[in-house]
Order: C-alpha cells, then structure tokens, then sequence
C-alpha cells in the first residue's frame, strides 16, 4: 500500500447518469464505512457491497469511509469504478476481475470481414452495453481521442473488464490504444484479456508497429492482431512497410481529421484532398496482404452522404469504414454489399474454382478466359460479402466461399 492515501472519486458527472456508478472515498482511522445510495438498493444492495468489499479487500484499503451512488451499473462497471477510485486514493493492489461473460473466449480470424468497426468511448460503459447488439463487424473500445485524458486510467480499468464481461455478439473485439507510455499501460492491461485486434493510432514509422508487437508477445502467448492507423504525411510516405512490419498486422487504416489538418486541407464532400493517401493506403495493404480500411463519416445524420462515401471508398478498393453511431452500420453493409452482377460473375468464378480443385487441374478458367488466384480470392470475398448482407447463393457457391 503507499505511503499517503488521499481523498479521491471515480465515475461521472452531472445529470441524466445511468449504467454508471460514482465512488468517493475519505481517508479515516476507523474501520471502513459504506455508504451506499441506488434506486435498485431494495434488490440489488447485497450484490453491489460485495462487489465493493471485494475490491477493498484486494487493494487493502480497511479504513475511512466509501461514498457510493449507483445509477444501475452492472457488476464489471461496479468493480472498476471502485478501482479507479482506490487507485487515486493511493492504495495498491492486484487486478480485481469480474466474471468472464460466455462468449469471452471468442476466437479471433485474420481473414474475416472488417465491413463495418463501430467506434465506442472506453469510458462509457452506458455506450458500451448495447454495443455488440447492432451487428458491427468490429466493436473498437477507445482509450484515446474520446478519452480525455483525466480519464485514461478510469477508461483502461473499465474497456479491461468490458473484455472481460461484456457481451461482444459476432462483432471482433477491438481496441484503440494511446500513443507512447499510455499506450504501453494499455497494452498491459488489455493483452491478457482476449482483444482480438488493437488499434494503433498516428503510425508514422514501421518500428512502432514492431515494438507494440514485440510488448505484446511479452504479456501474452496468444497475441492480438495489430491494425496501424495512418494520420500524417509521413505515415501516408511509410505506409507499405508500416503494414508489412510484423505478421501480426491485419489491416491499414486511415485517420482523415487528423491527416487533414496536417496537411492544411479541409475535408471536403469531393475528398480531393486525400485521394492520394487513400489510394496509397489501399495499394500498400494490398502489398502486404492485409486488409485497406477507410476512414469514418462524420456526419451521423446524413445516411445519403455515407452511402455514397462507403460506395465510393469501395471503389478505390477498401474493404470496410469506420463507424462513429450505430445508425452508421446497416448502411454501410448495405452499400458494401456487392450488385447483383458482382455476385453472379464471382459464383461463376468460385463454382469454376471448385470444379478445377476437383478435377486435380491447376488453373482455373471461366469461359475461355484464365482466371488467376488472386481473382479466384477476390471473387470468393465477393461471395462472403453477399452473404453477409443476405443475398441469395446456392448452397454449394456458399460452402465453397
């Protein structure tokens, strides 16, 4: 335990909380107090001051009194609002873990779609909850931009035991980290708990995707994938050997706010001002063999001005964008979804595949025309994308994508 404990308090502000729980704790010489304040009390007390206890238990902390109102927090929001509270009051301790929800154990898949990614504030659990039940490909849990920074430490403890305990649904479970020493206590705290890829913001160099793969084969035996984030001109410079820089990468991304206002060009509906970086982001992961994926729409309220944005980032060859509101999603998978024409050119493409693979040959033609692997893969993506948005496909077509 340190030397001084101090007063401290963890959990929002102001009105309208839910989902969310505020912590105060003053230092005293006498034994420790609870006083607890929650509009569920009557059902719920018992459960949350023995999620309490526990938590004091672990980081020592047996005096002075804890001031506790809870707006309906579920446990794992409970336990790390507690810790972050001991922790600035000065005591130490080890992690204090809730439950591991069923589907914590979830597999990551290098290969899977990454149409959409909805970005989620890692210090709102209240954002957090419902997240994994819109259908994104990807839940990003963000510990930078959305953050500000009294809050990093609260918002580590917090997206730690969401991995553990949130019920994530199909979505891949994703992390946006800091940069510099933030980022190496994120890590930390995140590695052991089954993130299946982090986000690493502003890469400039290929040496910070090294090193962030180098800490995390140190925290873990079971490393996650790495998807970099291009936001400066040199970035945009570096990006090829940014996203061949370790095996671990999956996918390249960009950052466009940021990359615009290095560059002195407001963003704009025609987006002329970035083209070159998009389209250098899209052949560089393209070399490398991972994933090119767009930047976000900003404008939540404009679903004309997305769809016409994701279907022209897909053009240049982006295989997903990032998603700032829920209502964000549906209209990304439906403008991600291949044409009808798309779709039936690739099952032609994959039911010729399948019958060269049956037939031992090692080239697949379509017609009289050649059709090398890379379109072979292509056209297969094409088939999963179609699946993905529901589009009918013979069974056979189906199993072979």
């Amino acid at each position: 335990m340190s030397a001084q404990i101090v007063p401290a308090q963890a959990g929002p502000s102001g009105e309208k909380i839910r989902s969310d729980l505020v912590v105060r704790y003053e230092p005293g010489a006498g034994p420790l107090e609870l006083e607890l304040t929650s509009k569920v009390g009557y059902l719920y007390g018992a459960a949350i001051e023995a999620a309490v206890h526990r938590v004091a238990g672990a980081l020592g902390a047996t005096t002075g009194t804890l001031m506790i109102e809870d707006f309906g927090a579920l446990e794992w929001v409970i336990l790390a609002r507690m810790e972050t509270c001991l922790r600035r009051a000065g005591f130490e301790g080890p992690p204090v873990l809730p439950e591991p929800a069923p589907n914590a154990g979830a597999a990551r898949e290098r290969g899977r779609l990454r149409r959409s990614r909805l970005y989620v504030p890692g210090n709102q659990p209240k954002l957090m909850l419902s997240a994994g039940l819109y259908g994104a490909d990807g839940i990003i849990l963000d510990l930078e931009d959305s953050v500000p920074p009294s809050e990093k430490d609260a918002a580590r403890i917090l997206v730690r035991n969401a991995l553990v305990a949130m019920d994530f649904g199909s979505s891949e479970r994703m992390v946006r980290i800091n940069q510099g020493e933030p980022g190496a206590a994120d890590l930390e705290a995140i590695a052991p708990h089954n993130v299946h890829t982090v986000l690493i913001p502003k890469v400039e160099r290929p040496g910070q995707v090294e090193d962030t793969a180098a800490r995390l084969r140190g925290l873990t035996t079971d490393p996650p994938f790495l998807m970099p984030i291009l936001e400066s001109p040199l970035g945009i410079r570096n990006a090829f050997e940014i996203a061949a820089a370790d095996p671990s990468v999956v996918a390249l991304t960009l950052g466009l706010e940021d990359l615009s206002a290095e560059l002195g060009a407001p963003r704009t509906a025609e987006a002329w001002e970035s083209f070159l970086a998009r389209q250098t982001t899209v052949y560089a992961a393209r070399a490398a063999g991972v994933q090119p994926i767009a930047s976000v729409f900003s404008d939540v309220r404009d679903e004309a001005g997305l769809e016409a944005y994701v279907r022209r980032e897909r053009s240049l060859g982006f295989d997903g964008i990032g998603c700032i509101h829920p209502r964000q999603i549906p209209v990304v998978h439906r403008a991600m979804a291949p044409s009808e024409a798309e779709l039936a050119k690739a099952q032609r493409i994959v039911a010729a595949a399948r019958e060269a693979r049956e037939r031992g040959l090692g080239t697949v033609a379509v017609g009289s025309k050649m059709v090398d692997p890379p379109v072979v893969a292509q056209a297969e993506r094409t088939v999963r994308l179609a699946i993905a948005a529901g589009m009918p496909t013979p069974d056979d077509v189906t199993r072979q994508a």
